[in-house]
């Protein structure tokens, strides 16, 4: 009796040992890690399930392991051993987010901002990879580099170079600084894929410029997002070039006008931005439904999808929300603070003499254009999501969360606006076959969060939530574990070295 019962403490014992393996370092890769008891989001769409043992080897998910879901409760789970192995009991994991529309920035207007921050903060809000969509191409590409082999803190990076902007274009053994001709447009689309660019950044552009730079991009392999803004272009070219995404909305109601033009007053100035986001919430509702679903069907039949960004004009809705959102206090940097000050020099800081009707306006705006995008979706398109941070009072992975919320308020379900960020983003970057889904084979990209996120989407904040559970208060909440290409990376600890970036910045700010 005596023997038995000392066996069987050897065993509880071993038991223990094997349940209570270590953490994994913070930045660290392993051969084997392992993530126990995890409901998991498989980021395609479909419902979560589990548990599961997650198994990753390196950087790729070797393995899903299922768990009796009453042995897992009791602790009686026979588990794959790990280098190391997060718990998840009680938490949901999902595919590392995508950002579709992001940018790396070590300045705001002239004042530097170190990178370091932003990296972090997307990291801590669960963001495993960026498409980059406007930034000092060379030293992004570095970045994108640097990434790659595992030596940067930083999420992956798709880098697209914004087209015709920072290199010369040499045709017939001339250089010119600016794209004029549709043979320049070819010549500077090689000259970017010479680089060792992902894709190109479209803005303000004539339509033979567009047509032969789309062109030449399909030839060479580079993917095209698409800033439209008020100009010749709109999405029905995007339809006809094969633009890879639309990206915000404004070419989109454009071409479903009433009218050829929309109804601006004789003083209004485009590159007045006040007067360009002012009357940019009057436009939706000037399309044509009839029109516009016509546009939707042509966008889908053309593969073309849209990225809608819709937390990043929040602010001409609700000014006085976005100016004082909670993480602000101890994550704002102040090169982000003084750049988000109304002030005609900076882009997107245009409120000056911002009215309730204005606001009224875009309230108006933002119900059609989600309509819109509901409608986009049950047709069969493909809708993305993206930030657009670093202006008009978004932070840095703060933002996607934000993008996820208001998706859910157009109306789609959690389940759908997390697909729109990881699977959906996935193909928009055309790495549907490694990235975006929890799915053996695919690249460790990975989020542990302590929540349940198709509950309520803010558990993904950084900062966490406040939540009643048992009659008390408790803050919770939060990405746990941020695992980008197979390195683990600490949510709290990224967040707190946030803090201190912001601290030491703020403590050496020059007193004006």
């Amino acid at each position: 009796m005596r023997l038995a019962l000392v066996a069987m403490g050897a065993l509880v014992l071993s038991s223990a040992l094997v349940n209570a393996q270590a953490l994994p370092e913070h930045g660290k890769r392993y051969p084997r890690l392992v993530i126990r008891n995890a409901t998991i989001v498989p980021g395609n769409g479909s419902p979560a399930r589990g548990p599961f043992d997650i198994v990753v080897e390196g950087n790729r998910i070797a393995d899903l392991v299922p768990l009796d879901p009453v042995a897992a409760r009791e602790g009686r789970a026979k588990h794959p051993a790990g280098d190391v192995v997060i718990d998840a009991t009680g938490k949901y994991v999902l595919p590392g987010l995508i950002n579709a529309h992001g940018h790396i920035q070590d300045e705001r207007a002239g004042l530097p901002q170190p990178l370091e921050y932003e990296f972090k903060l997307w990291l801590a809000s669960g963001i495993t990879t960026v498409r980059d969509v406007g930034s000092d191409v060379k030293k992004s590409l570095a970045l994108r580099d640097r990434s790659n082999a595992g030596t940067l803190e930083a999420p992956r990076f798709f880098i697209y170079a914004v087209f015709g902007q920072g290199f010369g274009v040499t045709t017939d053994g001339v250089t010119t600084d600016r794209v004029r001709t549709p043979e320049q447009a070819r010549a500077h689309v090689r000259e970017l894929k010479a680089m060792g660019v992902d894709g190109i950044k479209v803005l303000g552009i004539d339509r033979d410029i567009m047509q032969a730079m789309e062109d030449e991009a399909h030839k060479v392999g580079l993917r095209i997002a698409h800033h439209t803004g008020v100009e010749e272009t709109n999405a029905w070219d995007d339809v006809k070039f094969g633009t890879t995404s639309i990206e915000h909305w404004y070419g989109v109601p454009d071409a479903a006008l009433k009218d050829a033009v929309q109804a601006f007053p004789p003083t209004y100035n485009y590159n007045n931005e006040v007067d360009r986001f002012r009357y940019a919430g009057r436009l939706w509702r000037e399309a044509d439904p009839e029109k516009l679903g016509k546009l939707l069907d042509a966008m889908v039949a053309a593969n073309v999808a849209w990225d809608p960004t819709l937390v990043i004009y929040e602010a001409s809705r609700d000014l006085q929300r976005a100016q004082a959102q909670p993480w602000y206090k101890d994550y704002l940097h102040p090169t982000l603070e003084e750049y988000f000050r109304p002030n005609p020099a900076n882009h997107g800081s245009y409120f000056l003499g911002w009215t309730s009707t204005d606001e009224t306006f875009w309230k108006e705006n933002y119900r059609i254009w989600m309509n819109t995008l509901r409608e986009f979706e049950r047709r069969g398109g493909l809708i993305g999501v993206g930030e657009d941070a670093g202006f008009i009072y978004q932070m840095y992975g703060f933002g996607v969360i934000r993008e996820l919320e208001l998706q859910q308020e157009a109306g789609f379900s959690t389940l759908k606006v997390i697909q729109h960020a990881t699977l959906n983003n996935a193909k928009i970057l055309g790495q549907e076959e490694r990235l975006g889904r929890i799915r053996v084979g695919y690249t460790a990209d990975l989020i542990v969060v302590n929540g349940n996120p198709l509950e309520n989407l803010k558990v993904l904040y950084p900062i966490g939530v406040d939540e009643i559970r048992d009659g008390k208060a408790v803050h919770t909440g939060g990405v746990e574990w941020t695992i980008k290409d197979g390195i683990a990376y600490h949510g709290p600890t990224l967040l707190r070295e946030v803090k201190e970036i912001v601290a030491k910045a703020r403590a050496n700010r020059p007193e004006k």
